[in-house]
């Protein structure tokens, strides 16, 4: 059976994906509901173990939030596969898409960038940057597609944008000019904020437009990269965080991500003989075993009766 009528019949029962794709790393295992386990006997005493039927408290249940996919036939432009590809959610590090394309187009490549203290102090991943260090804005667009670093992301952001806010302002207005019409940024690196949101949909759009630029498409497709201070008295190693790279044979991009609200997120392209497919995940509970999953048997098979409609 395939990857996609799997896909089709657990999402359709709510969601069951977990049962289809064993996980991969990506988050710890979690222990049975209501498992027993036996206790060493004490010396002089017996040992008592507290059986299921003692506890009388319900478990709490939280309701789980829904994962966005888009798997996209770029060479025929259809669509394969996609569930709740219109709702809005949290894109973590793929905000970072939108953040290169409006450097490439209204930055220059070769500018120098001094180094300022908020970008220096950035959270989450990072190169651990020193207020005053001097880059080429190029090297800094390739640590934060590459690595996702978020202070060469922010200091990229506030040289070409002068400050993030109006980087950001540039960020929306450019969303709106391709058509994105369920997505909002609020910050240039992607961490959680009310009103930064977008779609698999909408995700899938910006990749389509943005590895339409070479540089980019350059970029996102190394598995590392080496980058310099003007003064070449720092260096830095980037590796990408792309475990599909090297791993997925035509494996061309794209970016990763992840926060606490967002969860584990993922834009991928690969391109193989005469296929082309692009897959978005967002808040993916198994991330690189659904996307293996998902992206080999799209490149075996094509499935134009199993695309659906339901988001």
């Amino acid at each position: 059976m395939s990857i996609f009528r799997s896909l089709l019949t657990t999402f359709t029962v709510g969601g069951l994906i977990l049962l289809f794709f064993p996980v991969l790393g990506d988050a710890p295992a979690e222990s049975a509901e209501g498992s027993v386990r036996s206790l060493p006997a004490h010396q002089g005493r017996s040992a008592q173990v507290k059986t299921a039927r003692s506890n009388n408290r319900k478990p709490s249940r939280r309701p789980v939030p829904p994962e966005g996919v888009l798997l996209k036939d770029l060479t025929s432009g259809q669509t394969l596969f996609e569930k709740h590809a219109d709702q809005p959610m949290s894109p973590a590090s793929l905000t970072k898409v939108m953040s290169a394309i409006v450097i490439l187009e209204e930055g220059n490549l070769e500018d120098q960038v001094t180094v300022r203290r908020r970008a220096a102090t950035a959270r989450g991943t990072r190169l651990y940057l020193k207020p005053g260090q001097v880059l080429p804005l190029r090297g800094l667009l390739e640590a934060m597609l590459i690595r996702s670093a978020n202070d060469a992301c922010l200091a990229a952001a506030e040289h070409v944008g002068g400050d993030e806010d109006t980087f950001v302002e540039k960020m929306n207005a450019k969303a709106a000019a391709i058509g994105l019409t369920r997505t909002r940024f609020r910050n240039a690196c992607g961490f959680d904020m009310a009103d930064h949101y977008s779609t698999a949909a909408d995700l899938a759009t910006l990749t389509e437009y943005a590895m339409a630029n070479e540089t980019f498409a350059a970029i996102v497709r190394e598995p590392a990269a080496v980058i310099q201070t003007i003064n070449q008295k720092r260096t830095f190693i980037v590796r990408t965080t792309n475990r599909l790279l090297g791993v997925i044979e035509g494996t061309i991009g794209v970016k990763t991500g992840y926060t606490r609200k967002a969860g584990r997120c993922l834009v991928a392209v690969v391109r193989r003989s005469d296929r082309e497919l692009l897959l978005v995940l967002l808040n993916s509970r198994q991330r690189w075993k659904t996307a293996h999953a998902l992206i080999e048997d799209g490149l075996r098979l094509a499935f134009p009766s199993l695309t659906t409609a339901s988001r």
